[in-house]
């Protein structure tokens, strides 16, 4: 293994974390932000869905861009661009500013997770080893660190532009001059066979679906986590507000905690066997907290779906940088646009079910929608049908023919 990876996959998982720190300073101070411009309750899910549009929007520009632009530059200038808009929600003072900065972040974000997805699985084919798991292990560590920095930040009653301008003055720097070290394609030898397989290879949508749909769910459950956690062990099973905030915390130490050791479980039994296994905790994580008689199983609920959950996203990514190696830039760019699909389901689906029907009976849905992975399992083998089920490899003549070919 070379210098040059060893320098890639290090910077690589510095971005990620700092993508953690950003995206949790932004979401958990949801209640300041509204506070500070006045979003009334009725305008403040338009605001929010705003953010995941726009990034699925970033996400399919880049799957053009990187045509002509390689991704690590992409990653290079939309990292900073999201750190400065970070900085512009908390120094705004007017809505319009608000709507300004948050639209800059909802794009930057969706070219930063496109670009850092596909030079992770570029970096994991270059290792010819199961990596992608510890990249999100690291969001996972820069999301627990940037709740902490939000919780300082509450706690000390702190202005949001006070909160953010430290963390965006010492990290700015940081990403640019870590952005020197990134790799596009490392070229290793198990690398460059994969890919040379995938020669001249034509992105098949339906030959993708299934991992969308994988991707989707995931997002759906990890939504549900993130807004609903809190209110459910408060209002549901009856524990106090300071208990209520300790799920979300929980969840995403376990989901550090499985994305750490979850390369060395791919390494040994497979990522069809993670996957499954991943789907079945997460499925009991949900079936737990729906049949919780009190807080403290609610939480075990929780810690479950933090262990099943945190596989699922990684090496969904991975399979479809194994599924087309010859076009895996955009098949990543394609996919991670299912990650915002899933974020603006999860939530409202959740509330509507909870308000019609009961909030036990809303956390039995995605229990049933994660088991769908189960299903499409295959798609995540080592050497999956790489053009589909028996089908044939499509010919460089049949680019862009049928509502199949994009």
């Amino acid at each position: 293994m070379t210098d040059v990876l060893r320098r890639g996959r290090g910077s690589l998982a510095f971005s990620f974390l700092v993508q953690g720190v950003a995206f949790a300073l932004l979401v958990t101070r949801i209640p300041a932000i509204q506070d500070r411009y006045g979003v009334s309750d009725a305008l403040l899910p338009a605001f929010l869905a705003a953010v995941p549009i726009l990034a699925g929007v970033g996400s399919v520009t880049t799957e053009r861009l990187v045509k002509r632009v390689r991704p690590s530059r992409l990653l290079r200038w939309s990292q900073p661009v999201v750190l400065l808009a970070l900085l512009g929600v908390g120094a705004g003072e007017r809505m319009v500013e608000l709507g300004v900065a948050l639209a800059a972040f909802g794009l930057a974000v969706g070219v930063l997770d496109a670009s850092m997805n596909m030079l992770g699985v570029s970096l994991q084919r270059s290792y010819g080893r199961s990596i992608m798991l510890s990249f999100h292990a690291a969001y996972s560590l820069g999301g627990i660190v940037g709740a902490s920095l939000a919780w300082v930040g509450a706690h000390w009653h702190l202005a949001l532009w006070v909160s953010y301008l430290p963390v965006v003055l010492m990290l700015l720097p940081a990403v640019l001059v870590g952005s020197r070290w990134y790799v596009d394609d490392g070229g290793g030898a198990a690398g460059e066979a994969e890919k040379a397989a995938g020669e001249g290879q034509v992105l098949v949508f339906k030959w993708l679906l299934p991992l969308c749909l994988v991707m989707t769910v995931a997002y759906i459950g990890d939504s549900t986590v993130s807004n609903w956690s809190a209110k459910y062990l408060q209002d549901v099973l009856g524990s106090s507000e300071q208990m209520a905030t300790v799920p979300y915390n929980v969840y995403m130490v376990t989901t550090l905690l499985g994305r750490t050791i979850g390369d060395l479980g791919v390494r040994r039994f497979g990522a069809v066997a993670v996957v499954r296994a991943g789907a079945l905790v997460a499925a009991g994580g949900f079936a737990v907290v729906a049949g919780a008689p009190g807080a403290w199983v609610g939480m075990v609920g929780f810690t479950l779906l933090g262990l099943g959950l945190c596989v699922l996203v990684p090496q969904t990514f991975a399979a479809a940088g194994r599924l087309f190696p010859g076009a895996s830039d955009a098949a990543v760019a394609r996919l991670n646009v299912f990650n915002y699909v899933g974020f603006l389901i999860g939530s409202p689906l959740v509330g509507a079910l909870g308000d019609l029907w009961s909030y036990r009976g809303a956390m039995l849905v995605p229990m049933v929608l994660v088991l769908v992975t189960l299903v499409y399992a295959r798609s995540f083998a080592a050497q999956p049908d790489r053009y589909g089920g028996g089908h044939e490899r499509p010919r460089t003549a049949d680019v862009g023919r049928g509502s199949n070919g994009l």
